[in-house]
């Protein structure tokens, strides 16, 4: 038996030498080798690099029309969708530049993607070692950024994420949580923030002015509307800034009651965040009165029935009670109006507390100091001044001074 296993292998060895130097004369062989030995691409790689280098999201109109066209055509490419993670994973930080990321249409379009019941596991072992991880941490990724959003998922997107990874899977799984979680904290909210805020400034200040006084009696004031000159080469400029004031009922009477021999203080910029928009206020306050001069008024039961304002409780101290524990108490001073403006300058606020005098007729006889800060920069500043004189970075004052000795 051993010899002939090795004469079989000598017959083998000498057959292939015999022929190796006439399938290397064949010209099949030499298409071989100049194909993978060449530069050249065939045409039908050619069209794959080309697509694949290109852009998917580069449109001219960005708008939900083009986004959903870039899915349409990855999704029509190849049948296989080769790459749909990455895909998936561009389009989600393109959303934003295309105003979709709050369409629930777009992301159930946008989970279509994903090849179907390919990725779903046969037997429990497969479910057991996480099938096919990146797939399904990409799913939950477009879930997260759903959830950042505020998007809730409807029975489509139940449907797509059963047929994809299984009634089993992580992104399934994770779309039962936002469906538990979502309805309870949908109108936790008891003052909520629309999604589109109003263009229009006074519109914009008249809807924050209401949401900081919180009181239904307050009524908002237009003192100035804001009004542009144009100039003779054509251009505009704001000739003065719209003011926009609040006052209720209750601060004008506290107003009223003001000493005219304590000054009234007009303080700000302070900002007010409505989810990206950054708006500024000022307020028209007093100092708190000295603790001699405070007079406690009376209490009346009968203010309200829900909520007590005052509890009379007699409790004896426990041995677990710490003595030194202490509250302080920090009294502001009464708010007496707020307003807002485009132009936060002394000279715009004088003519709102010129307004704020035909209702409040004692402000005029009340003196009135500004507090003033710079408002927050709203832009990045630049990441080092350059003297354009010089052309070179202007060095710091302490440096300068270095070198000037």
């Amino acid at each position: 038996m051993h010899c002939a296993r090795c004469l079989l292998r000598v017959l083998g060895q000498s057959v292939y030498r015999a022929a190796r130097p006439s399938l290397l004369r064949s010209p099949q062989h030499r298409q071989v080798l100049r194909r993978f030995g060449s530069n050249d691409t065939p045409a039908e790689f050619a069209g794959a690099e080309t697509a694949v280098a290109r852009d998917p999201f580069a449109a001219e109109h960005k708008n939900k029309a083009s986004f959903a066209e870039a899915l349409r055509a990855f999704a029509e490419a190849d049948v296989r969708r080769r790459g749909h993670v990455e895909f998936i994973y561009a389009a989600l930080k393109k959303m934003p530049e295309f105003g979709v990321e709050r369409d629930l249409a777009v992301y159930n379009q946008l989970l279509d993607v994903f090849p179907k019941e390919v990725f779903v596991p046969r037997n429990f072992i497969q479910r057991m070692f996480n099938h096919y991880p990146r797939q399904q941490e990409c799913a939950v990724q477009l879930l997260e950024q759903m959830e950042n959003y505020g998007v809730m998922p409807n029975v489509e997107t139940k449907v797509l994420l059963v047929r994809i990874f299984g009634d089993k899977g992580h992104p399934v799984r994770k779309y039962q949580r936002i469906m538990y979680w979502f309805p309870k904290f949908k109108h936790a909210n008891p003052f909520p923030v629309p999604q589109r805020l109003p263009e229009d400034p006074v519109d914009l200040a008249r809807f924050s002015l209401k949401r900081i006084a919180n009181d239904l009696d307050a009524r908002v004031t237009v003192y100035q509307m804001a009004r542009t000159d144009v100039s003779q080469s054509g251009e505009q400029t704001a000739a003065a800034p719209h003011i926009v004031g609040i006052q209720s009922p209750e601060q004008m009477e506290l107003l009223g009651e003001h000493d005219p021999d304590r000054p009234v203080l007009v303080e700000g910029p302070f900002p007010l965040w409505l989810r990206k928009t950054c708006v500024h206020y000022y307020v028209l306050r007093a100092e708190p009165a000295p603790p001699e001069e405070r007079a406690e008024e009376p209490y009346d039961p009968e203010r309200c029935f829900d909520y007590p304002l005052q509890l009379d409780l007699d409790l004896d101290r426990d041995l677990g009670d710490m003595d030194t524990l202490d509250v302080e108490d920090l009294d502001e001073g009464p708010v007496y109006a707020m307003c807002m403006t485009s132009q936060g300058d002394q000279a715009t606020l004088n003519r709102w507390i010129s307004g704020l005098q035909e209702s409040n007729p004692i402000l005029g006889r009340i003196p009135t100091l500004f507090r003033l800060r710079a408002a927050a920069p709203r832009e990045l500043p630049a990441e080092s001044p350059t003297d354009e004189s010089l052309g070179r970075e202007t060095p710091p004052p302490e440096e300068a001074k270095r070198s000037a000795n």
